[in-house]
């Protein structure tokens, strides 16, 4: 079935030669989402703009076309939301506490992620490239057609997760687990790895080698 997602809208920031997108603002009285004229970093309105998306996530469970691009996320409940198309490039989330949060065709490269709880999550298509992990929870998730390519990931676990067809190409994994996965088609080739386990995984079904014969993938 093919998702048909409104994605964020690619507004570059006024401020001069900045090629950073601008973020989304929302409106509490006409509760409505549209596009603030600056990135976060150059708004002269940021704090203001952090809490009006604050406030909109906190106040909808499904939420699309969001650019909350640069923002720190702390201490909050992600339980039930649902992101599609939505762009959290260079994000910091931070005790984060979530359950069942379902991410479709959204960006969170370059985000950084500590001390969060994501158990039983559901993100598809969605991307996490360059992005640091560490102590997370990703236990019984599922975690298809996703892109981990160039993460950072410590002490973090991955049990019980279906990882089909995701990619950890040149990821940095330490003190990790990804007991009992589903592992089929995803690509683990050219990381590094420390104290990593994949006990009850099917790792033959997975790729640890560059010398991949791609029609096997289709």
């Amino acid at each position: 079935m093919p998702y048909h997602v409104k994605m964020f809208s690619y507004v570059i920031c006024q401020h001069p030669s900045c090629q950073k997108t601008a973020v989304s603002n929302y409106s509490k009285d006409t509760k409505t989402l549209s596009t603030h004229e600056y990135c976060f970093e150059h708004s002269p309105i940021a704090s203001q703009i952090e809490e009006y998306i604050y406030e909109y996530i906190k106040s909808n469970d499904k939420i699309v076309g969001l650019n909350a691009s640069g923002i720190s996320f702390q201490n909050l409940d992600f339980t039930n939301k649902r992101f599609y198309g939505c762009n959290f490039y260079g994000c910091t989330f931070r005790n984060i506490h979530s359950e069942n949060l379902r991410s479709r065709m959204s960006m969170f490269d370059f985000s950084i992620f500590s001390d969060c709880n994501l158990l039983g999550s559901n993100l598809q298509f969605t991307s996490f490239a360059g992005a640091t992990f560490s102590h997370i929870l990703f236990t019984n998730s599922d975690l298809v057609h996703n892109n981990f390519c160039g993460s950072h990931i410590l002490q973090s676990s991955f049990d019980d997760s279906d990882l089909y067809n995701s990619r950890f190409i040149r990821a940095r994994l330490q003190n990790t687990s990804f007991r009992n996965c589903n592992i089929k088609k995803t690509m683990f080739f050219e990381m590094s790895q420390e104290n990593v386990s994949f006990k009850l995984s099917n790792t033959r079904e997975a790729l640890f080698s560059k010398e991949i014969d791609y029609e096997s993938l289709f």
